[in-house]
């Protein structure tokens, strides 16, 4: 679809779930994404879907997170979990340099890192019935209620997940912002694709096993609750 505007012709921008706003980065970040990218990052530019065996020489559990922030948890999750692979998208080239440092650093070898659009990577390079475990915690809320049609749990956006789970693959959700939990639940509970691993309609205790994010820790700094949904693929 196009639309037009001194009596220029565009195509219509797609709504997305983010907004680019990197700022600078200092000039360690910039060299450490140069120079560390090329041995953990991927890229939605080439062809064909990833394959899991070239990538970490392996096979194993899969996990992707989205929305990996300054990629703490994502790092911590993946140090605890030697035997599972783990695959992080996020659009903010900072954090993605800060997460290629401290990989590095510590000599963790079973993650990857794509710097795109979530949509886009699972459409384009994530194989179908691939991922055992999809976890998206802390997603932006959107919350004035012209911009919830950017929330990135959506109907459409949940299907796509159902697809690249395995069977009985897990679907793992929080949010500190109430409003976003209910839109969260309504959308899942919608989803004939999955089922709520705590039962209809109810939340699930926080696991141990997902730590604390950055931006959770300020968060409940503040006094806000968090909320846990986690669903499990029945297709």
């Amino acid at each position: 679809m196009f639309f037009a505007m001194n009596n220029t012709i565009y195509p219509q921008r797609k709504i997305v779930s983010f907004c680019r706003r990197d700022g600078r980065m200092t000039h360690t970040r910039k060299e450490r994404l140069k120079t560390l990218w090329p041995h953990y990052g991927l890229a939605l530019e080439e062809e064909g879907c990833l394959n899991w065996q070239t990538i970490f020489g392996r096979e194993a559990m899969h996990t992707l997170e989205i929305g990996f922030g300054d990629g703490q948890s994502l790092l911590q999750t993946a140090s605890s979990q030697p035997n599972r692979d783990f695959i992080g998208i996020d659009v903010y080239k900072s954090g993605a340099a800060a997460l290629l440092s401290a990989i590095h650093a510590q000599y963790v070898s079973n993650i990857r890192l794509f710097c795109d659009d979530a949509v886009a990577v699972l459409t384009k390079k994530i194989p179908d019935r691939s991922l055992d475990t999809v976890q998206i915690f802390f997603p932006d809320p959107w919350p004035k209620k012209k911009h919830h049609k950017r929330r990135l749990i959506q109907p459409a956006f949940v299907d796509l997940v159902a697809q690249k789970l395995t069977p009985n693959g897990i679907l793992h959700l929080a949010t500190d912002w109430e409003d976003y939990a209910m839109h969260m639940m309504t959308v899942m509970s919608e989803a004939s694709l999955f089922r709520n691993t705590a039962g209809t309609g109810t939340f699930c205790e926080r696991p141990e096993s997902r730590p604390y994010t950055k931006y959770e820790n300020r968060g409940l700094g503040l006094g806000h609750q968090t909320w846990d949904l986690i669903f499990s693929n029945t297709l």
